[in-house]
């Protein structure tokens, strides 16, 4: 957008002296920056603004550290690539203006094509399970090919995994940042943060230079959800920040799915809590496709391919070997594997080094675990 209109809406939310949810709400009322600063004093004065607060958006308060900020937001929206999104700009999400704490502006860094089409996000946890990272790998690449594009948060762990299914499959992928949008978190993701400029957007509502600061976190997790039809969790503890994602996603009244896992684990516990409370479960990419209604020519192909993958795996004569049987995705000591498999400690050794370098079964915490 042009500069002097973005100027009005750097003016408003560079100031800590009104909460961006107000300001959303006056921009729902009101339509654009420039006709909220607009509106007599008066009107200010009935709406129950105080004088700091009016003098601000009458345009009238000066700040030296303000205006530097803004000026580099401006410079920074110079460079090719770089894009200050208003809340009336044609760009804007449709659906992000519709949630009740609407961002009235948005640094962008790549494609601005990314931000139309239908999102969904995929969120979980930053210690996510080798079988987490696969299942937000796989749900993520699936649901691109049918015409969702993923959007989540660039954090290690399922993030990452979502970001990566999609793009390895030639999507884009939208990245929500907790931080300025000049600085890359956690910094080894500079790679994955390029990928994603390259093949679909950055977007963050944050000043620059903006630091990692934990509280920007929960904020930032309003706008993925707000993006999005609905809201996918492949992992997540009691207390994991993805479900802050999934109840504000619930309370913009979009769908929530959440995929569950195995009984003792603590990654689980949090996806089993969401669909005890009316989450959507999820085991595979059509369960999302058929909720939301997505109608993809693809879609049929994609359903058929997902058979025959499940097909190819079970011919995998890895299969037949008796120590797969007798583990279960909640976990089993060696002993007991033993005793059901009537295997000699060598010959179940063998067994075992298989199906692990197979990606069949991981051993954590003294146990074996499935993970087909």
């Amino acid at each position: 957008m042009d500069p002097d209109t973005c100027l009005y809406y750097l003016t408003l939310t560079e100031s800590k002296k009104i909460a961006i949810s107000v300001i959303s709400k006056l921009l729902g009322e009101f339509g654009s920056a420039k006709a909220l600063m607009e509106l007599p004093r008066s009107k200010y004065e009935n709406l129950g603004f105080d004088n700091t607060q009016i003098e601000l958006l009458c345009g009238n308060c000066s700040n030296n550290c303000r205006q530097q900020s803004t000026k580099e937001a401006l410079e920074w929206a110079g460079n090719d690539g770089n894009y200050l999104v208003c809340y009336e700009s044609q760009h804007y999400p449709c659906l992000l203006r519709e949630i009740d704490c609407a961002p009235p502006i948005l640094f962008v860094r790549g494609s601005l094509d990314a931000l139309d089409g239908r999102h969904l996000a995929v969120v979980g946890s930053r210690r996510a399970t080798t079988t987490g990272k696969k299942n937000a790998y796989w749900m993520a690449q699936e649901l691109s090919k049918v015409g969702l594009q993923i959007c989540s948060g660039l954090a290690a762990g399922i993030d990452s995994k979502a970001h990566e299914g999609a793009l390895d499959c030639g999507k884009n992928t939208i990245a929500v940042v907790g931080t300025g949008i000049d600085r890359v978190y956690p910094s080894g993701h500079k790679k994955l943060e390029q990928r994603i400029v390259d093949n679909g957007a950055i977007v963050s509502e944050f000043p620059i230079g903006t630091p990692p600061y934990s509280s920007n976190f929960p904020r930032r997790n309003r706008i993925i959800s707000g993006l999005a039809s609905g809201t996918l969790v492949v992992e997540a503890n009691l207390k994991s920040g993805s479900l802050i994602t999934a109840r504000l996603a619930m309370e913009q009244n979009r769908d929530v799915f959440a995929m569950p896992g195995p009984v003792a684990s603590a990654q689980s516990r949090g996806c089993h809590q969401l669909i005890k409370q009316g989450a959507k479960l999820a085991e595979k990419p059509t369960d999302i496709v058929e909720e939301l209604g997505v109608v993809n020519q693809s879609t049929l192909s994609r359903n058929d391919d997902y058979r025959a993958a499940k097909l190819e795996i079970k011919s995998n004569p890895l299969h037949n070997l008796r120590a797969l049987k007798a583990i279960d995705h909640q976990g089993c000591v060696f002993q007991a594997i033993q005793s059901e498999c009537e295997l000699s400690i060598q010959d179940l050794n063998a067994e075992l080094i298989q199906l692990e370098a197979a990606g069949l079964i991981r051993q954590q915490g003294g146990r074996y675990f499935r993970e087909d």
